[in-house]
């Protein structure tokens, strides 16, 4: 059955529009209690990001799981990854947040977690869209599920996060720009390199219902770059606006992006002997990942992008180190999810184990010159068949033979928007830009043609 609402991680959009309106939520409230709490009575785990629409989809939400006899946890604001923890330490049904991760604040949505911390697998997204579309029917009064808030769920997810890596590990004489988004991690993360024994200089943590992601955190990194170098701190840290991404500053102020944090560990974990297996990035990942970790001959798999695929990946090789450029990094030998913070520690880790600073961590890795050009279809074209037309294959044969074994071309149409994504890498910058460039016209001149 095709999902109607559920997308790569979750449900998400414009709030007010459908689906992000109360009225859904309610009755979405009731659609996963009546699948994930089929039983028994249950317990569901409900945490939000700092969005002002946070308090409403949590109001309409509680409704409806109590309607469904679910017993209700509310966690406030609290990280995507603290809920999957907290949803497996507490035997819970489900867990949700109410978050858009990165987006603006007028987006939001609907992220699920199974009783150990997963991600909801197809088949329930798809019987939670089946209840949906049945009358919602309340429960006899004596079984209406029960509310109550969780007063002690950050200090739970903070010791948590403490013992991702070994103990007796010290952070003190670190100096740490920890940047939140104004997001779910704000009142979490700084604590966490705190009683570790860094000093921590915290961006990003005043939250007014609007500020989330703008103009900081992961996607906005250049104020933690300044930030960085006006403190003269050891290393920048970005989370996103609900904390499973992570984006990291080197003491000289430039970026290390996801593929060269998860090489660092990667690397670090094979030199100890530790590694389980390869590890799985995405199309997108650099090809420097690739070389860097062939060379010490870890294997390595592409996954489609984004981060459920990235852990289908895993699951399937029984792996357990993979994630996105983009700063989603999964260590299931820590936890179930993404997490920032988590990860941010297993850096830190190799960086007090090796004793060596960022910037010289992060050259195991030679990054390759990349372009993404957006090319822009119309809504009602076929994005999967614009990519078979003859003067695009013709096209996309004469630059792969131009960069000759000495970089990559991907033509991926976006999953979201009616967009076809022309990524183009190698070695020679001006190069790879012009190849871009002009693949991105070609796509361009076959989608006007219809």
């Amino acid at each position: 059955m095709e999902r109607q609402y559920f997308g790569t991680d979750g449900i998400r959009g414009r709030v007010g529009q459908h689906p992000m309106t109360p009225d859904f939520a309610l009755r979405l409230g009731w659609a996963v209690g009546r699948v994930l709490a089929q039983d028994g009575k249950g317990l569901v785990l409900i945490g939000k990001d700092t969005r002002v629409s946070g308090y409403m989809f949590e109001s309409a939400m509680e409704a409806g799981l109590s309607a469904a006899g679910v017993d209700i946890r509310l966690l406030g604001p609290m990280p995507t990854p603290a809920v999957a923890y907290l949803t497996r330490t507490f035997r819970a049904s489900a867990g949700i947040v109410i978050s858009a991760s990165h987006n603006p604040y007028y987006d939001n949505g609907f992220k699920f977690f199974s009783s150990s911390g997963n991600k909801l697998p197809d088949a329930v997204e798809q019987a939670i869209e089946a209840e949906l579309e049945k009358p919602m029917e309340t429960v006899d009064s004596a079984k209406l599920g029960k509310v109550e808030r969780m007063v002690d769920a950050a200090g739970r997810y903070i010791e948590f996060c403490k013992g991702t890596i070994p103990t007796g590990t010290t952070l003190r004489g670190l100096k740490i720009v920890v940047d939140c988004a104004h997001g779910a991690t704000y009142a979490v993360a700084p604590h966490v390199f705190e009683e570790l024994g860094a000093e921590v200089i915290p961006v990003g943590v005043e939250p007014d219902g609007f500020n989330i992601n703008e103009g900081c955190g992961s996607l906005h990194p250049r104020q933690l770059q300044t930030a960085v170098l006006t403190h003269q701190a050891d290393l920048g840290i970005a989370l996103d606006g609900d904390g499973d991404r992570l984006i990291l500053v080197d003491e000289k102020g430039e970026v290390v992006d996801g593929d060269q944090a998860l090489c660092i560990i990667a690397l670090a974990r094979h030199a100890d002997g530790i590694l389980q297996g390869g590890v799985v990035g995405t199309l997108m990942s650099n090809l420097g990942l690739e070389q860097a970790l062939s060379a010490k001959g870890i294997p390595f798999r592409r996954a489609a992008v984004g981060d459920r695929y990235v852990m289908e990946a895993l699951q399937s090789e029984g792996w357990v180190l993979g994630g996105e450029s983009s700063g989603h990094l999964i260590c299931l030998d820590r936890t179930s999810t993404g997490d920032g913070i988590v990860a941010a520690l297993q850096i830190l880790e190799v960086m007090r184990a090796s004793g060596r600073p960022l910037s010289a961590l992060k050259a195991v890795m030679e990054k390759y010159p990349q372009t993404l050009v957006n090319v822009p279809i119309n809504a009602a074209t076929s994005r999967a068949s614009l990519l078979d037309h003859q003067e695009i294959t013709t096209a996309l044969q004469s630059a792969e033979d131009t960069l000759a074994g000495r970089g990559r071309v991907l033509l991926r149409p976006s999953g979201t928007e009616p967009l076809v994504r022309v990524m183009v890498e190698g070695s020679d910058l001006r190069l790879v830009g012009r190849i871009a460039q002009d693949l991105a016209d070609v796509v361009r001149r076959a989608a006007e043609a219809g």
